[in-house]
């Protein structure tokens, strides 16, 4: 057995969710700012291409944080928890899936249907669709339910949780409900709703990261009803 399997423990699988979840909301943030008008001419470019790596890999650690988050607190989270988490990491699965579709399949679709390119990429935003995209509309929708349902339940549960930020738990589903605002303001300011979000997310994965980072990994329980002395008892 080498050394490395000896030395790994939960809290280190602890603290690379909590890691993961930073940067996660970092990116978050920075996407906002670089990413491209919606537009077919734009998705050949490299900006485009960037853009949408930096967003699949933002959608996979954001998964592996809110995982190590939801286990984290488990125990205290309840059902509550348990839907939030389903919600809010089957968004991050569609944002995946999603970003992959534009970064490496509507490039090559440009110099053909670009009418196609351009309906496809209006509809997260909310732009007028011309044509046929198929059941997209609908998976865009439910991957805005899981944002929105899913950001607010996740952030109610770790708040409640109580181990974790919960100035983070609170701005994350204060960050998430404020999607309902995305369809009366300007598409910038729609971004920039992005930005508690991310805030959100760097917040519980530091606070995660933390916790593992300053002791051992002796659960609570452990801590506070340790076993008697047999010896002691008779």
């Amino acid at each position: 057995m080498t050394s490395a399997t000896r030395t790994l423990t939960p809290a280190h699988l602890t603290r690379a969710t909590g890691l993961a979840a930073g940067a996660a909301g970092l990116l978050f943030i920075v996407i906002q700012f670089i990413h491209p008008h919606e537009v077919a001419a734009n998705v050949a470019t490299t900006r485009w291409a960037v853009t949408h790596y930096l967003s699949m890999l933002m959608a996979v650690l954001a998964l592996i944080g809110i995982t190590g988050m939801y286990l984290r607190q488990v125990e205290r989270t309840g059902l509550l928890g348990l839907i939030g988490y389903l919600l809010f990491g089957a968004n991050f699965l569609a944002i995946t899936v999603w970003t992959f579709l534009e970064a490496l399949v509507l490039p090559l679709l440009v110099p053909s249907v670009p009418q196609f390119v351009n309906d496809v990429i209006a509809i997260p935003g909310g732009g007028e669709v011309l044509g046929d995209t198929g059941h997209l509309k609908i998976v865009n929708l439910l991957a805005g339910v899981g944002y929105l349902a899913g950001g607010l339940l996740f952030g109610i549960a770790m708040y409640r949780g109580r181990l974790l930020a919960r100035w983070a738990a609170l701005l994350l589903s204060v960050g998430t409900a404020a999607t309902v605002l995305i369809p009366v303001i300007p598409h910038f300011a729609a971004r920039l709703t992005a930005v508690p979000v991310g805030i959100a997310l760097a917040g519980l994965g530091y606070s995660l990261w933390q916790q593992t980072h300053t002791g051992p990994d002796v659960s609570r329980s452990e801590v506070t009803s340790p076993q008697p002395d047999p010896a002691v008892t008779r």
